[in-house]
């Protein structure tokens, strides 16, 4: 019997595992899921005799080796910081190893031992990044086979609240690790516009962020996300003269946040004294980046109050991710959405052309997440094209490569994700 080994069962393994569970009843399969909080695990796999609830430890060396040992295939929902300790146990025990997560240098490390053993590494491969790569390089692949020059490459992703569960001025809820909400854009980001390489520090990422359409929704803010440069070369766009990447979010959020990042209240390394410390006196760095525009925003996250901070938090992201978790969390029947665009232009016998590529998708309620669907079902679908023999690869890939993206965005659409196109 195959066993499929699950590490982490949080806010975006949800519809992973709803997914795994059904292919596990047609193809005879065992899923193992590990994680800190064995009940959290139980409420998802709703006692399915396939399943296997695995209280555990990550960094317990033993613990983790083991039940490495007892699987065929690995997916990791961890946090990016852990994937390394479960990557080099699948090394050492001839296990393939998917992730969510972008590759960084660390399992790149692997690479000659990963390719030693004929194993299977595929890193981001999940929303973004993952869907957005698998996506993109579809629409390149075709355009260069018809001799097309791709001279612009943008792609936007975000995840916001659905319309109909909108109800607070920030226009966003909660529906993905609050503690990268509150860390995003920390690195800064690096992009080529206009054939000018633009770097922009976190203090400058969401100052004036540009904006784009989106049939049915209207305008949205993007600000520059993480590295884009290092994409160039994946994507083998040598003639763009323009690559960006980019986070979607309602203009709304850009305004509120952009004070927050300036008064340096998601700072995540000073630790602070909270004793007999108010919610009012911690956020008054932010009075001089206060305007009448981000006003209504910031009074509703709490800022202002005179409330005491709860002993347990240290540090100013501490703080903000408790009040993003008290006031932008989901209500039950709260629903999110996930919204992708690509804007691609090309040149092809003369004619430049643009297309528009977008994806909306909506979650069921606060537990089967747009987020969970889009993270886990890339997962889960990469792991059953593996295990029954469908995509036959050995070595550490992201999805940008046909053997991969084609069967994955086959089932995709299946499950109701895919992408509407038109030509401008």
């Amino acid at each position: 019997m195959k066993t499929i080994l699950v590490f982490g069962a949080g806010k975006s393994a949800t519809v992973l595992i709803d997914y795994l569970i059904d292919e596990a009843s047609v193809n005879d399969w065992s899923i193992i899921i590990a994680d800190v909080d064995r009940e959290q695990i139980l409420l998802k796999t709703r006692n399915s005799p396939h399943t296997e609830a695995i209280q555990a430890d990550i960094t317990n060396d033993a613990q983790r080796s083991k039940l490495v040992r007892e699987s065929s295939i690995v997916i990791s929902m961890m946090p990016p910081s852990l994937h390394f300790l479960i990557a080099k146990d699948c090394v050492e025990y001839g296990k393939n190893l998917l992730t969510a997560s972008y590759l960084d240098a660390a399992i790149k490390g692997l690479q000659s031992a990963i390719e030693d053993k004929n194993l299977l590494f595929i890193c981001e491969m999940g929303l973004d990044p993952g869907i957005d790569h698998m996506s993109a390089m579809k629409i390149i692949d075709e355009i260069k086979s018809k001799s097309g020059v791709i001279t612009s490459f943008k792609s936007h992703c975000g995840g916001l609240v659905a319309p109909e569960s909108d109800n607070n001025p920030w226009h966003y809820k909660i529906s993905w690790n609050p503690r990268n909400v509150v860390l995003a854009g920390k690195a800064g980001a690096e992009y080529l516009l206009n054939n000018v390489i633009h770097r922009k520090k976190y203090q400058e990422l969401f100052y004036n962020c540009a904006e784009v359409f989106i049939n049915g929704l209207g305008k949205l803010a993007v600000y520059p996300n993480r590295d884009s440069l290092s994409y160039l070369p994946v994507y083998k766009l040598d003639d763009a003269t323009t690559f960006l990447r980019t986070t979607l979010r309602y203009p709304a959020f850009c305004l509120g946040w952009n004070a927050i990042v300036q008064a340096d209240l998601a700072n995540d390394v000073f630790i602070i004294d909270t004793e007999r410390l108010s919610f009012s006196r911690w956020s008054s760095p932010i009075l001089p980046f206060v305007n009448e525009g981000n006003q209504p925003l910031l009074h509703y996250l709490g800022l202002f109050e005179d409330a005491p901070i709860p002993d347990n938090l240290k540090t100013s992201a501490d703080i903000l991710q408790y009040l993003l978790e008290t006031r932008l969390k989901m209500l039950p029947a709260d629903k999110d959405m996930i919204v992708m665009l690509h804007e691609i232009e090309y040149i092809q016998a003369g004619i430049t052309t643009k297309i528009e590529s977008s994806l909306i998708v909506k979650g069921r309620d606060h537990l089967r997440t747009a987020m969970a669907k889009t993270v886990g079902l890339p997962l889960g679908i990469a792991a059953k094209l593996i295990l029954n023999g469908t995509i036959q690869l050995t070595g550490l890939y992201i999805p940008t490569i046909k053997e991969i993206y084609v069967p994955v965005l086959a089932e995709l659409e299946k499950e109701g994700i895919y992408f509407s196109e038109r030509i401008l």
